[in-house]
């Protein structure tokens, strides 16, 4: 993997094929540890799709998946839509070796929560996600949720956070979220719920990943829903990265 923006030197393209340097690479900003971060981390096509036959695995590769992985391992909590979930066969998130000493040191579980947002919980409650978690699932919910579905998943073991009324509100679910100590946020999507997440003002970074592929058809985009109320809004390319073929993009709200 090489470094594209800024420019960088031979030596820093080694560090980037190690999970320390990689990590660097990606390091949260400096910030007071009360305010939360939402990043997004997403793969596209060269045609913009975020889908190729319903999942985005088709779309990734080695590097995607490392990137995949380092983000992963610096974040408090993973947020994801229930349809991603069901699509993608969502599973708890694994503690990794080569970051457990750096997450000791930072004050964060062994692994990250995931944090799943649905507005009728139709999940599979006796899946490894609930089931087998290091620390319970978060189910993000309004307060019009089916009483049955809360009640099934509290018996699961998942811990519901009510953040809105029919549905999430985003901003709420990231104040929320920063409640329980979660400030390092990690959104995976699925389209409709990150365009929710934009749309609200809450996303401060996008990691977008392009693949050199070709789609077509009908896939929706990384983003696939409301408009940004005010207009396109600003993002900054921080850096990109480079391996056989694939950018690995990082841009950050101005």
């Amino acid at each position: 993997m090489r470094r594209l923006h800024p420019a960088a030197g031979t030596a820093d393209s080694a560090l980037l094929d190690t999970p320390r340097g990689l990590a660097a690479a990606y390091a949260y900003p400096a910030r007071g540890e009360e305010r939360p971060y939402v990043r997004a981390n997403m793969v596209a096509s060269l045609d913009g799709a975020a889908h190729a036959d319903g999942r985005s695995a088709p779309l990734s590769s080695p590097g995607d998946m490392r990137v995949f992985g380092t983000l992963r391992a610096l974040a408090d909590v993973i947020i994801v839509g229930a349809e991603t979930v069901r699509q993608e066969g969502y599973r708890p998130a694994k503690a990794r070796r080569d970051f457990a000493e750096q997450r000791a040191a930072d004050g964060q579980s062994p692994a990250p929560v995931i944090a799943v947002v649905t507005r009728r919980l139709d999940l599979d409650f006796d899946a490894p996600l609930f089931r087998e978690p290091a620390a319970p699932t978060l189910v993000l919910t309004g307060t019009t949720a089916p009483q049955k579905r809360l009640a099934a998943a509290r018996e699961a073991g998942a811990r519901v956070v009510l953040a809105g009324d029919d549905g999430i509100n985003p901003v709420r679910a990231v104040a929320e979220l920063a409640a329980l100590g979660h400030t390092r946020l990690l959104h995976e999507g699925g389209p409709r719920l990150l365009a929710q997440f934009a749309a609200a003002g809450a996303l401060d970074e996008l990691c977008l990943t392009v693949a050199p592929l070709l789609v077509g058809g009908d896939a929706p985009r990384v983003m696939n829903g409301l408009p940004v109320p005010t207009g396109p809004a600003r993002f900054v390319p921080l850096s990109v990265l480079e391996e056989d073929g694939y950018l690995f993009t990082r841009y950050v709200r101005t």
